[in-house]
């Protein structure tokens, strides 16, 4: 005789499950001539009425019960126990543990407590275990909740589970909203106790914040849980501001019945639950239209539940209730609605099914062992010879099915759908235990299958940075904006970042863009403007030689030196010219190429204006009776003070290509947008010598050319001179500041905008008067006229 306590069985509807279960379970064992022949099992089923003493004296109950309850002592009985199935319930199986573990079973020795231990293990370790927790996180990682409700029942395993969700939500990032215990005792004697119960439970669901709560509990919880909210409430106890998504554990079963079956499970529209794994069990629906009340003779049990589930009494029933209808018999249990009765098996009945199994293979190998008396059978050997059913064991010798995670929906005439989403999978890699299709979950209606939110504060989306606060939890922060400079692109960042050197942070600091890269190119307006000013000048200085070689022979172009005029002229052609080098894009040769080309050519430039202005000066000087400067009159001065002080800027310019040459460069940091392709000067002193050197051969220029301006007008070009390098130094004095102050293209347009005046400063003072006489008045252009 086989005899079996119900797992925590609180009402009669369970307790016909655990019944039809094991009735048909034992029917399909005691029929199959494989297992155990000749041999009949049976069962007794038990309550613990949720109380620890009750379970005491049931167990005891079990084990010496006799016309009255004498522990230790069995007189006459001719039933054998042979093996216990606990409950779900870690507590109620405990506290049986706690007296069978002293207790040797009849006619199986020794080895029938081993098995009692294992089973005992394979069915409580694996529903408690930590794969549920594990569960739980991982859903929530899922979805990104991160601030969740925990309700819990208020009795040993609830503290354990509390205890052990905090620990592992902690490790996850996951903080409790709050922590609610649910007492299995309602103080309805107490108004004010009662209020407060209400009060406690009411404040939680007017948290919009948390959307996510987390119920952990027995059979039975789900109605003290509800019992607070509707019995206070009763019509308005699907007020909007109670939608909220349900997580429950395998131990919570979505019943309903006595005073409370008027009553409906909308609230939890949506629930996520962890259901132990479950497989079809055939002809288990046909086995379920098969039960009748009066079925079996000594079955109390049965002839209330179905006065109670279908509201009505039995013909034979003293029974009193409030409907005049009498029940047949013949009503169908698939009419009722699921929170009455359900036609599936559950997870729960599913383990009771497949624990019988157990029991049965455990029974038929010791029995084997005795009658051939042979080695005995390995665990490891029986438990791969019950894995040919449907049931499979890891190798801990664990029940190895997972759970599967159900979405229910209820409706408003009280039913219920169970939808399989997903599943636990206990074999799968770490953080890949679970599988799920949210597409199939259906949320509470008043969330309109947009998925809900559970966190508390929203999301700091991309642009804004997670602070926490000291004085909030962990997972309460506040959303920052990022710093000038940093981005942050995706959402509850912890911290912002830099973009990488070639990009930038856009406006509103959510993303990287590419910086464009920057030059002053032929193509863009500016480069056009000022390509098109040195082509005008080159054409320009081109036709003053043209003017000059053709009239070469007339005193204006003879008189000054015409050899150090025509240099001069060439001199400034290049200078127009040169500024070329510094459009379009950077690059190795012109970067060398444009400074050093700058400095020689200007040089040569200012060497003449200077050897010009000093050939003045020395001719008058050599017209005074007994002059020594005679001998330095002509040809040879003037071209030595060319070539020496051009040869001394050229010296500078090899020095510096020797040591520290120009080269081209990207400036990722000048500008925010922009990458800056530029020509790095290398040496910077280098670069202001040279410029330096420059600026002094100007100076000098302009103070000679200034104390020669009032010498005769026939030989002077002082006054011309003069006013050129007044000019000249004034663009580059102005030069200096400007291009200190300015970056990338702005900074080389300075610098040919300063090359094209400052040219065109010493063309047009220079030459555009002589010119003027040359080209509109040839008459003056005589040596008459000129000594005149």
């Amino acid at each position: 005789m086989v005899s079996w306590e119900a797992v925590e069985v609180i009402n009669q509807i369970l307790c016909l499950y655990r019944k039809s279960d094991t009735s048909m379970n034992l029917n399909e064992i005691n029929e199959n001539p494989e297992i155990l022949p000749n041999i009949t099992l049976g069962f007794h089923i038990h309550d613990s009425y949720y109380d620890a003493r009750m379970t005491y004296r049931t167990t005891l109950d079990l084990l010496f019960k006799s016309n009255r309850l004498m522990p230790n002592y069995k007189c006459g009985l001719e039933k054998n126990l042979m093996a216990i199935i606990g409950g779900l319930g870690s507590d109620t199986s405990s506290h049986m543990a706690e007296i069978v573990e002293f207790y040797k079973i009849p006619q199986v020795g020794s080895g029938m407590r081993k098995f009692l231990q294992i089973l005992i293990k394979s069915l409580l370790k694996y529903l408690l275990s930590c794969l549920i927790y594990i569960g739980i996180i991982r859903l929530l990682q899922h979805f990104g909740w991160k601030w969740v409700g925990l309700f819990a029942v208020e009795n040993e395993s609830g503290e354990h589970f509390l205890k052990k969700i905090q620990v592992m939500l902690s490790q996850h990032g996951i903080c409790p909203a709050f922590i609610q215990r649910i007492s299995l005792l309602l103080p309805l004697d107490h108004i004010h106790s009662f209020n407060d119960v209400i009060k406690s439970f009411y404040i939680h669901f007017t948290d919009i914040k948390a959307n996510i709560f987390i119920l952990y509990g027995e059979s039975y919880t789900l109605v003290w849980m509800i019992s607070p909210i509707f019995l206070s409430n009763p019509e308005d106890k699907l007020n909007a501001s109670f939608r909220k998504v349900w997580i429950t554990t395998s131990q919570v079963d979505f019943i309903l019945t006595g005073n409370v079956r008027t009553w409906n499970l909308q609230l939890f529209d949506g629930t996520i639950s962890f259901q132990i794994h479950s497989g079809e069990v055939p002809a288990f629906k046909e086995f379920l239209k098969t039960i009748k009340p009066f079925w079996r003779q000594r079955d109390g049990f049965l002839k209330g539940f179905w006065e109670q589930a279908f509201d009505c009494p039995l013909n034979n029933s003293e029974a009193s209730t409030t409907n005049p209808k009498k029940c047949t018999g013949e009503e169908n249990l698939d009419n009722l609605p699921g929170p009455l009765f359900e036609m599936q098996m559950t997870g729960h009945s599913y383990s009771i099914y497949n624990g019988i199994y157990i029991v049965a293979h455990s029974l038929q190998a010791l029995l084997s062992k005795e009658s051939s008396q042979t080695a005995p059978i390995s665990s490891r050997h029986f438990f791969q010879q019950l894995s040919r059913r449907s049931m499979s064991f890891n190798e801990k010798m664990e029940i190895a099915g997972g759970f599967d995670i159900i979405n229910m929906i209820t409706f408003s005439n009280k039913s219920i759908q169970r939808v399989k989403v997903g599943r636990l999978d206990p074999n799968a890699p770490e953080r890949n235990e679970l599988i799920i299709n949210e597409n199939l979950i259906a949320w509470h209606k008043d969330f309109n299958q947009v998925l809900p939110v559970s966190l508390c504060n929203q999301y700091c989306h991309p642009g804004y940075w997670k602070r926490k606060s000291e004085e909030k939890t962990f997972c309460c922060y506040d959303c920052i904006p990022c710093p000038q400079g940093k981005i942050s692109s995706k959402t509850d960042t912890e911290d912002c970042f830099k973009c990488p050197e070639d990009q930038y942070p856009s406006k509103v600091q959510d993303q990287c863009l590419n910086k464009t890269m920057s030059f002053l190119s032929f193509e863009e307006p500016l480069g056009i403007s000022l390509a098109s000013a040195a082509v005008f000048f080159s054409f320009m200085t081109i036709s003053v030689l043209g003017i000059f070689l053709k009239c070469r022979d007339t005193p204006i172009v003879k008189a000054n030196n015409r050899d150090l005029t025509y240099t001069l002229l060439i001199a400034l052609l290049l200078c127009f010219l040169s500024s070329l080098l510094f459009l379009g894009q950077p690059r190795k040769v012109t970067c060398l190429l444009r400074q050093p080309a700058f400095g020689i050519i200007f040089s040569v430039a200012v060497s003449c204006v200077l050897a010009k202005t000093i050939t003045v000066v020395v001719a008058f000087m050599a017209t005074k009776p007994g002059s020594s400067m005679r001998k330095w009159v002509g040809k040879r001065l003037a071209f030595s003070i060319v070539l020496s002080c051009s040869f001394l800027q050229a010296g500078l310019c090899v020095l510096w290509l020797a040591t520290s040459p120009p080269f081209p460069q990207l400036d990722m940091n000048s500008l925010i947008e922009t990458m800056i392709l530029q020509c790095n000067e290398g040496s910077i002193f280098m670069f202001y010598c040279v410029l330096g050197y420059l600026g002094f051969l100007a100076i000098v220029s302009f103070i000679v050319a200034y104390f020669a301006r009032n010498l005769p007008d026939t030989f002077n070009e002082a006054k011309f001179i003069t006013f050129s390098m007044l000019v000249f130094c004034s663009v580059w004095i102005s030069f200096v500041p400007t291009y200190l102050s300015t970056t990338g293209k702005a900074m080389v347009a300075v610098e040919i905008f300063s090359i094209l005046s400052s040219s065109a400063g010493l063309l047009g003072c220079i030459f555009s008067p002589k010119c003027f006489i040359i080209v509109f008045k040839p008459e003056l252009n005589t040596k008459k006229q000129l000594i005149k």
